[in-house]
């Protein structure tokens, strides 16, 4: 059994090692120490939404401390909170076409078995729509026609598939809609709310989409392409239904967006671009025409297909500095919240009136962070070992020289997944505490194309983990970092990044924080949840297919090999990294007599939902960060400190 400090002696010896980690600091910096509060915190007010009559507000906001839905009625002052969740807190909503309800979705302690909820605004009455145990719920389509049905799929007649069942927001009544044959990963439904598309994964990694001409027709084979594509799949239907628009790398590099036919299998290029994949589509909240098809580049790029559209991106780009990265639209498309991100500034919401083209200031997710002065992001790039050019974005403290200073590499998760050039908050609180921060987009990240993703196969702890250290390297000899003085940190992939890092490169970084990160593939691959059991052959082609490939490339059997002190979180009902991966590495750098500080959350899932507890264990990682790279801290607050004595393990 290990022993805990008592709480005050804890926080008095955190105290002391911030005031040694920032004892240099203090007379460099220009700028305010941030608050973890102001950057952690729940946001003041986050995701507003226009209701479909465009009469009400809606947005999400703290009640006690707990993010819950609010109304306000537009150009009234009569703002209250309709939802009542006292726990994770609610993270996202949609307007039902009643403008009388909202649906939102919401897992138990981050085990991820999502239930579809309904709040009746003018009593606040919450009903849960799919009261199934230990079942995932995720919404497929609603449209304005059928306003009072929501398709949803769900896992609720086997673990590892998902059905789509249609509910009565009525009367709560629940049908099965389609049922799974056992191979189908996806669904999607045309704009009538009919199941007419699904993609399948192949036992070798390869993709099928299937259709059918209308609900009683049999599904047959449209397109069907090998493992070595990007990511691509269904993005919608035209507006009359006898279309369907999927993006694909078939026969280009990277996945552009193809219009086909459904009758004839004709198909058209909508937009493409020679290295970067499709990101997404905007289309009419009414017609369903689609109208913009999004790239991201190095940062967000926008192929106009509606010229109105366009005029009015322009009459936008003109109102904020950042990137659009959302829009919520009435219904007649009159008005709209246009959400803009920029790498130096809060998220910041603006409504827009279409007919007179004025933009008006709504407000940022978070005003106290107006005060301070915040970093900028550079997209960079560099060339790795083997020749092939490496993207990223990096960003500096504001107010300081970029140059010679403590690093953090912050490497992201999926792998299948990229950093994105925008407001970032790990960066903005990093860069405050006096590092520069790197995230690279390493191969096997998406957005840059097929060679590019296909580049990281079988490569976690070949050439994606060289392409991080070439990373580091790189920023060395631009003399941004210090060679000496660069840490690993990362979530989820990064997590494994980061037990990578110093395993298998003992003498690269000065040390390492984890979160959420898999320790072993094999036993990563056997503890997955059943519901991804249709990926499985996506994991093997992208990671490794036998227990030896894989075992070559998990940290844990190279623990022994780790020099550096690591910090690792924990989230006590992940249903993607079983806590026994974070328990099994402890065990071995424990068994080794190795530095690790371990701290797992009981009340959390995949990564850190709850405000107080991300908060607590990221004033464990600036302290100790500013231990072993200099940089400057906060001290815990008592609470903090009292929370990370309780899930020390």
């Amino acid at each position: 059994m290990r022993l805990k400090r008592p709480v005050p002696v804890m926080l008095a010896m955190l105290a002391i090692a911030t005031m040694l980690g920032s004892a240099y600091s203090e007379e460099k910096f220009s700028t305010q120490l941030i608050p973890r509060e102001v950057l952690f915190g729940n946001p003041e007010r986050t995701n507003p939404q226009i209701s479909p009559d465009g009469t009400q507000l809606g947005y999400l906001a703290p009640v006690n401390g707990v993010l819950n839905v609010w109304i306000q009625t537009v150009g009234k002052d009569d703002a209250r909170a309709i939802t009542s969740d006292t726990k994770r807190g609610i993270r996202n909503f949609t307007w039902q076409y009643d403008n009388k309800h909202v649906l939102y979705t919401q897992d138990v302690g981050g085990d991820e078995n999502w239930r579809l909820y309904q709040t009746e605004i003018a009593t606040k009455q919450t009903k849960d729509l799919t009261p199934f145990e230990k079942v995932r719920v995720d919404l497929v389509a609603y449209d304005w026609r059928t306003p009072d049905t929501v398709l949803f799929q769900a896992n609720k007649r086997d673990p590892k598939v998902f059905d789509v069942y249609r509910v009565n927001l009525k009367t709560g009544k629940i049908d099965m809609d389609t049922e799974n044959p056992g191979d189908v990963q996806g669904w999607q439904a045309d704009n009538a709310l009919q199941v007419r598309a699904a993609q399948v994964d192949q036992p070798d990694g390869g993709t099928i989409i299937r259709v059918r001409n209308d609900m009683k027709a049999p599904w047959r084979e449209l397109i069907k392409w090998g493992p070595d594509e990007t990511f691509g799949g269904v993005v919608g239907f035209s507006p009359d239904n006898k279309k369907i628009w999927i993006a694909t790398s078939v026969d280009v590099n990277a996945s552009r967006l193809l219009e086909f036919d459904i009758a004839s299998g004709e198909r058209k290029v909508i937009a493409s671009d020679p290295q970067f994949d499709v990101e997404g589509v905007v289309t009419n909240p009414k017609s369903n025409a689609l109208e913009i098809v999004t790239f991201i580049k190095q940062r967000a790029d926008y192929d106009f297909i509606d010229p109105q559209i366009k005029a009015d991106y322009a009459v936008l780009q003109k109102v904020n500095h950042g990137d659009i990265a959302s829009l919520s639209r009435t219904l007649d498309d009159s008005k709209w919240i246009v959400t803009f991100v920029s790498d130096d500034a809060p998220v910041t919401h603006y409504v827009y009136d279409r007919a007179s083209k004025k933009a008006t200031f709504l407000f940022t997710d978070r005003p106290a962070l107006e005060k301070y002065k915040l970093s900028s992001m550079k997209p960079v790039e560099y060339t790795a070992r083997d020749g092939m050019t490496i993207y990223g974005y990096l960003s500096t403290p504001a107010g300081m020289e970029a140059k010679n200073l403590p690093m953090v590499l912050f490497v992201h998760g999926g792998p299948w997944a990229r950093d994105v050039w925008g407001y970032n908050r790990y960066a903005q609180w990093l860069t405050n505490r006096g590092y520069a921060v790197l995230q690279i987009n390493f191969r096997g990240s998406t957005g840059y194309g097929k060679k590019y993703v296909n580049a990281g196969d079988r490569q976690w702890a070949e050439a994606m983990h060289t392409d991080l250290l070439d990373g580091k390297d790189w920023a060395v000899k631009q003399g941004v970092a210090d060679a000496n003085k660069a840490c690993i940190m990362g979530g989820s992939y990064g997590g494994y990044a980061t037990l990578a890092g110093v395993a298998f490169s003992p003498d690269a970084f000065a040390c390492g924080v984890d979160i959420v990160g898999p320790s072993n593939l094999n036993t990563l691959l056997k503890t997955i949840p059943p519901y991804w059991s249709t990926l499985l052959s996506t994991f093997h082609k992208r990671m490794g297919d036998s227990e030896e490939v894989l075992n070559a490339q998990s940290p844990l059997f190279k623990a022994d090999q780790i020099k550096v002190p690591l910090l690792i979180g924990q989230g006590a009902n992940d249903p993607r990294v079983n806590k026994a991966e974070s328990d099994q590495i402890v065990a071995a750098m424990r068994k080794n007599d190795k530095d690790v500080q371990y701290y797992v959350f009981p009340d959390e899932g995949h990564g850190f939902a709850r405000p107080a507890n991300n908060m607590a264990f990221n004033a464990a990682a600036e302290n100790f960060l500013a231990k072993y790279l200099g940089g400057r801290a906060e001290a815990p607050s008592p609470d903090e400190a009292k929370l990370l004595e309780s899930v020390k393990h």
